[in-house]
């Protein structure tokens, strides 16, 4: 994604209107994801903190947007500064940006541009959230979360996507986001969960989803837009190449929840609904970097892959000791490289480049690319998130206590509780201000 933007007058006629609305349904179906994750995330959380985890994922549609307006897509998609970095000064603020403005190599408006890709940059860092369910102070995560779009999205999304980043220019394929949202959000949530610690009674409490017809909306959300998140991101669809897109996204997503369910039966004796969204999600994770590369029994390789390894990968939390509760780690980050790498055996040359894979003789070069950009990010993410969530640990202090853990980061937090089992009123805790006192003495069942 090219990240100049030229004005010439005879440009307003190369403007198509067709691709200006397909990348405004995309850039609103992408925007309902973060809602949908937040019904996701929700539904797998015990009930005493499931709005807590509604409003963490929120929270970024308003935080992540004014930061991007004011420098995120400028540093992202700017004119590039030594291959790490972007800028340029008429994106900042959007104030030297015209409404007929096409971005360069397109015929979609730079507005129609950057509201797309103000969509991922507000559902990377909602992502994170998963892994630290019931226990970070919620103003404690409003401030990591402007510091880490700016230290580690904005900077890993132009190396990715920008021209002039390295990763760009080196070749490393990620068609919407394997290495920029997912593995970059899956190694945030590593790096923070090592620094704050688990739950109280981690692998002693049970700590089941509270709803999972909640968890299967956000599933069948986060589906529906995952079609605009794939699709759209070819900025276009007079190639073909976003129809595959589209097309892929279906295949693995469907090859992937099936191949997790048959892992699931034959290590566990059952079929779960908590399996089914956990593996759909898989499937979309490791589609989202390769969908443009390989073929549609490509995509069935990568589903199928990706719902086993996912599967297989979030029972090592349980293994190695660290605290992922909503298993962001095992399938964000594991998704995304299983989804990354694989490009480097599927990826036929039919697509949205003539790059190939081992397995279509290709050799070993664009596999060896996948790596270095996979590794790059993944390392980067994990180290940077660790440090800004010890700084921020060691300052304002990430965890709320251990009273209010037990009894309920909703009530502590935000002075309201999911459900009103009483049969009236709105939920809302009388006397807002002594909420925390009440979450001590007021334990409610998870």
């Amino acid at each position: 994604m090219a990240p100049a933007a030229v004005t010439l007058a005879a440009d307003a006629s190369r403007l198509s209107s067709a691709d200006t609305g397909f990348m405004l349904i995309c850039s609103a179906l992408v925007m309902l994801m973060t809602p949908g994750l937040a019904f996701f995330y929700g539904g797998m959380v015990r009930v005493k903190s499931t709005l807590n985890m509604l409003m963490m994922s929120f929270i970024s549609l308003g935080i992540v947007t004014l930061l991007w307006v004011f420098y995120g897509f400028a540093l992202a998609f700017g004119t590039d500064r030594g291959s790490f970095v972007g800028w340029t000064s008429a994106f900042a603020g959007f104030s030297g940006i015209d409404r007929l403005q096409l971005w360069d190599g397109t015929t979609i408006p730079v507005f129609a541009f950057a509201v797309f890709q103000l969509m991922f940059a507000v559902i990377t860092p909602a992502l994170i959230s998963g892994a630290l369910a019931d226990r970070v102070k919620f103003t404690a995560w409003s401030v990591f979360l402007v510091l880490w779009v700016t230290i580690v999205y904005f900077p890993v999304a132009h190396w990715v996507w920008g021209e002039g980043g390295w990763a760009h220019d080196l070749g490393v394929i990620d068609f919407a986001g394997g290495t920029a949202v997912h593995i970059n959000a899956g190694a945030a949530a590593l790096g923070v969960i090592l620094v704050i610690g688990k739950r109280v009674g981690f692998q002693k409490d049970p700590m089941r989803p509270h709803s999972l017809p909640l968890v299967m909306l956000g599933a069948g959300l986060l589906w529906f837009g995952w079609f605009g998140f794939n699709a759209g991101s070819w900025l276009g669809n007079d190639d073909g190449v976003s129809a595959l897109m589209f097309v892929n996204t279906q295949i693995a997503t469907g090859a992937a929840m099936l191949a997790w369910l048959a892992w699931e039966r034959f290590r566990h004796g059952a079929f779960t609904t908590l399996g089914a969204a956990s593996g759909a999600v898989a499937g979309l994770v490791a589609i989202t970097p390769s969908g443009g590369a390989v073929s549609p029994l490509g995509a069935i390789a990568v589903g199928a892959v990706a719902g086993v390894l996912c599967s297989m990968a979030v029972g090592l939390k349980y293994r190695l000791g660290y605290d992922d509760s909503l298993d962001v780690v095992g399938v964000h980050m594991v998704g995304g490289v299983v989804g990354s790498l694989l490009i480097g055996f599927l990826a036929d040359g039919k697509g949205q480049s003539a790059a190939k894979g081992l397995f279509y003789g290709g050799g070993p070069g664009q596999l060896g690319k996948q790596c270095a950009g996979v590794f790059a990010v993944l390392a980067y993410s994990l180290i940077a998130s660790a440090v800004l969530a010890f700084l921020l640990d060691r300052t304002i202090g990430m965890r709320v206590t251990q009273d209010t853990e037990i009894s309920g980061v909703d009530r502590a937090q935000h002075a309201e509780t999911a459900y009103d089992f009483s049969g009236a009123g709105g939920g809302v805790i009388a006397g807002a201000a002594q909420a925390p006192a009440v979450a001590r003495t007021r334990r409610v069942d998870a």
